[in-house]
Formats: C-alpha cells, sequence, structure tokens
C-alpha cells in the first residue's frame, strides 16, 4: 500500500493511494493510524470513504508529528569517502524535531542566515510498532514502511562546531513524503532501491539503498537498543555520495532552484528554493 496524509479544508486526513484516488482511512494523520495499530485498509474506495483526487493533493509530511526523527550520517560508502571520513564502526545519529519537517511538494523558505544550503536524497524507515531491544524479526515486524527525506542541510552552520545538529534542525527545512509505502511494494525491509537528486534537472546524486552500510533492519535494532522505538517515529538512513558540500568548487541551493530528491517505487519530494 501506499499511504500519506492530506492537507484538506477541514485539516489533515490519513489517506491510502487507490489508483488515481486519496481515499480516507479515518484517522487524522498517519501518526493517528500507526499508533491505533495500523487497522487493515480496504483494498478499495469503499461506499461512503471520502476521497480526494491525488491530481490535487497537498501533502503533509507523511507523520506530521512523529515523537522520534532519528537520523543516521555516515552509511554510503561513497559518501563516507567523499567527506574524507573511515568507515564508522557504529551508526552516527543526530536528531531532528517534528517542526524541522515540511511536504513532499512544500517550498523551502532559504533562510538569510545560512549561504550553504546542501540537498541530501535519503530512505526514511517509518516505525510501525512499539519495539525496544528488538531482535532482527522483532526489527522486521516494526518496519510500517518507507519515505523520502531530503536532509537538507545548512552546512555553515552544521560545521561550526564537531556536533552537526544546529546544521540539520532548521525550523520548516526538511521535506519528507509523500507516502509511506508498504515493505511489500519494495521488496521487502532491506530494499535495493535507486536513489537520485537532481537539481533543476541536473542529476547529482545517485545509488542504491542495498549499498547501505547499515540496513534498515539493524538500525532499528541499534536504536531500539538506546531507546524505545514508537509508531509513528522516522529513521532517516543516510545519504549517498553527490551532496555539494563536497564538491571541488563546492555547489550550495540558491532561490529560485528546484531540488528534487527521489527513490525508485516510492516517489520524491521536489522543492522550490524561495528566498526567506
Amino acid at each position: 500500500m501506499k499511504l500519506a496524509t492530506l492537507r484538506t479544508s477541514t485539516g489533515t486526513r490519513a489517506v491510502r493511494l487507490d489508483g488515481d484516488l486519496l481515499v480516507d482511512l479515518g484517522y487524522a494523520d498517519l501518526g493517528a493510524y500507526l499508533a491505533a495499530g495500523s487497522p487493515e485498509a480496504p483494498a478499495g474506495a469503499t461506499s461512503g470513504a471520502t476521497t480526494w483526487p491525488v491530481a490535487d493533493a497537498d501533502f503533509a509530511p507523511v507523520v506530521p508529528n512523529p515523537a522520534k526523527v532519528i537520523c543516521v550520517g555516515h552509511n554510503y560508502t561513497n559518501h563516507i569517502k567523499e567527506m574524507g571520513r573511515e568507515l564508522p564502526a557504529y551508526p552516527t545519529l543526530f536528531t531532528k524535531f517534528a517542526d524541522s519537517l515540511i511536504g513532499a511538494g512544500d517550498p523551502l523558505r532559504a533562510p538569510a542566515e545560512s549561504s550553504d544550503i546542501d540537498w541530501e536524497v535519503e530512505l526514511v524507515i517509518v516505525i510501525g510498532r512499539e519495539v525496544r531491544r528488538a531482535s532482527a524479526s522483532e526489527a522486521e515486524a516494526a518496519i510500517a514502511g518507507f519515505t523520502v527525506m531530503n536532509d537538507i542541510s545548512m552546512r555553515d552552520w552544521q560545521f561550526r562546531t564537531i556536533e552537526w545538529t544546529q546544521g540539520k534542525i532548521w525550523e520548516a527545512s526538511t521535506p519528507v513524503g509523500p507516502y509511506l509505502v508498504t515493505p511489500d511494494e519494495v521488496g521487502g525491509v532491506r530494499p535495493a532501491l535507486r536513489v537520485s537528486t537532481t537539481v533543476d534537472g541536473e542529476l547529482v546524486q545517485s545509488d542504491d539503498t542495498g549499498t547501505l552500510l547499515f540496513d534498515p533492519v539493524a538500525l532499528v535494532q541499534y536504536i531500539s537498543t538506546i531507546t524505545t522505538l514508537r509508531p509513528g517515529d522516522l529513521i532517516a538512513t543516510g545519504t549517498p555520495a553527490g551532496v555539494g558540500h563536497a564538491r571541488d568548487p563546492q555547489v550550495y541551493l540558491r532561490p529560485g532552484q528546484t531540488v528534487v530528491a527521489a527513490i525508485d517505487g516510492l516517489g520524491a519530494c521536489t522543492t522550490l528554493v524561495e528566498a526567506g
């Protein structure tokens, strides 16, 4: 299934894609739907269910208010090398906040305080059930599905100190969505999917999630050892090589540009950069 959180004239709704329609699932957003145990969604648009045309969809962040947004750095070998780092023995973790998130089609208002705005396409794990100290099988069962994130980073703030967080948590800076896609549609809980980023149509990142150093199951196991993962939590699994900061000369996003972070089978975040 492909699920989403849709903005409507009366608030957000959890929906399921059915052809060219989005079908109401009876919950305010996917966070509420997942917290309720992900009730089985009907196979087709049922009589009486509210629907909206997907062509007119205004997608909210796929989970608008996750309790946790945990991000993994240095998880593709090529990206680790381009940043001049050694392969890590353990996942490199940092966090975001819910108010960092925007919808998959929302514009980015470039903050006036940063001149080094960079792109990072990422596969995101969406947690579907509570889990702590997960075994491999428990970690697999806890993965509700996957979505797309563009971890847009303010590099001049990120590298002010040895701790990255201040460059990663800018308000309304991180597109995520449009869909939560269940594992059965993408080859399971360790999918091998092409990830890519384009800037004004130019390909700047391309890799495969099958080359992740720490795969989704391993990440759920590792992170759930530290803290309980709950329905709606998001885990961004890292970005491949091709970021602007690692180029020579360095390249950053500017107002008027459009950046598209895409993953085969999941969809894309298409972001127009606007002046802040």
